[in-house]
């Protein structure tokens, strides 16, 4: 299995020789600078790669092996296989990536928002902070403040009760804070924070897109761009709905072991493959983890490994240590690893250490949200650490 790394670029307060220094050897990686729909480039994507890997002498190397993400479109979401522009451009995206020899691309199919929380720093035993999903946060958020029409007949009246105290004790300041993080660009988007009335224009364009119209449109985007990817060698790799399930009433399509299986029984290609979220499909009690390993071990070409806890409500959750929380680490692995072992060198998994808490001087750095270098560092070595234990050398 090889060790991946998330860089955000040359601006990203993580450095290259920052992820050399954590053991990493794979970068994972985006051209973040390029607007959402426009197709990539390949002198863009080269240039990006030549500064990955033209290694400055006396040091290790790095290879660029995944591109997380090319974001897909709202209009694909919402039209499938009528986008047709949007689809071409998506395709000539991954053939820049393709021309370049990267040979992952992990996408992910949630509308509207991409991952979401309702705090970035949130202070946990130790000092350190973790980004965490309040549900009553969230409920208060789109009760009261999103004032989304017909949301209230999506939470129980104990639900809106609590949902209004919560509201109504947040001062000012914090309703704008969990506002901005609902509403702002995550990591793996380039487009601005969405105003309240922006908000509700989106989700209005999604009125009659249920669950099975999403998952349609899914299928026909596959199908448009897995014939391309088979012939360049490349594997898409669809990252599980964060947190997996519904939000602002939209539907969620990657969720669990069936939305899953429903895809690669609709697109078999080979190239039509899973990013394993342990921490995504962790929030859900009932996702057997080491279960959905086994039964798609073979789609599994890119992982990302952390823990999430959920809490007393199990619908809250924040993230937790790597080998802490709801997620069996060493089970999982144990199954990557029986996995790993069957493939020849150039198809190893690539894993990262994904969303570690800010944690000892990160506490006094700008960091991007959920990817500080320490924490994440830590999370690394504790994941090398089992693969040891289980006799798999990391490369």
């Amino acid at each position: 299995m090889r060790q991946g790394w998330r860089w955000f670029g040359p601006e990203a307060p993580v450095t290259l020789d920052d992820v050399r220094q954590t053991g990493a050897t794979n970068i994972v990686s985006s051209l973040h600078q390029v607007p959402i729909g426009r197709a990539w480039t390949q002198s863009e994507v080269s240039e990006r790669k030549a500064m990955i890997e033209t290694t400055p002498p006396g040091r290790s190397s790095l290879t660029w092996s995944v591109v997380e993400s090319i974001p897909i479109p709202d209009a694909v979401k919402r039209k499938g296989g009528q986008a047709k522009a949007e689809i071409e451009a998506w395709i000539a995206s991954l053939e820049a990536v393709a021309a370049c020899g990267i040979p992952i691309i992990c996408y992910n199919f949630m509308p509207v928002v991409d991952w979401t929380r309702t705090e970035l720093d949130y202070e946990i035993s130790t000092g350190a902070t973790a980004m965490r999903f309040d549900h009553e946060r969230f409920a208060a958020f789109d009760l009261f403040v999103l004032q989304r029409p017909g949301a209230e007949k999506e939470y129980s009246a104990d639900d809106r009760k609590r949902a209004r105290e919560v509201y109504e004790a947040m001062p000012e300041a914090e309703i704008a804070e969990v506002t901005r993080i609902i509403t702002s660009a995550l990591p793996g988007s380039t487009t601005e924070p969405l105003t309240i009335p922006g908000f509700r224009e989106k989700l209005a364009a999604y009125a009659g897109i249920d669950a099975e119209k999403l998952r349609q449109h899914l299928i026909e985007f596959l199908q448009a761009v897995t014939p391309a990817a088979e012939a360049r060698g490349v594997k898409l790799t669809l990252h599980p709905d964060d947190p997996p399930r519904s939000l602002f009433g939209l539907p969620r399509i990657a969720s669990t072991a069936d939305d899953y299986a429903a895809l690669f029984e609709a697109v078999p290609s080979k190239a039509n493959g899973m990013c394993y979220c342990t921490g995504s499909l962790g929030v859900r009690a009932d996702n057997d983890l080491p279960a959905i390993a086994r039964r798609f071990a073979s789609r599994i070409y890119f992982a990302h490994l952390r823990a999430t806890k959920r809490e007393g409500d199990g619908r809250s959750f924040h993230e937790s240590a790597h080998l802490e929380g709801d997620v069996d680490m060493v089970a999982v692995l144990k199954e990557l690893v029986a996995e790993d072992r069957k493939r020849g060198p150039k198809d190893e998994i690539v894993f990262r250490s994904d969303h570690g808490h800010r944690m000892l001087d990160d506490l006094n750095k700008t960091v991007t949200p959920g990817y500080p270098a320490i924490g994440r560092m830590r999370g690394l070595a504790e994941l090398r650490g089992i693969l040891h234990a289980l006799g798999a050398k990391p490369s």
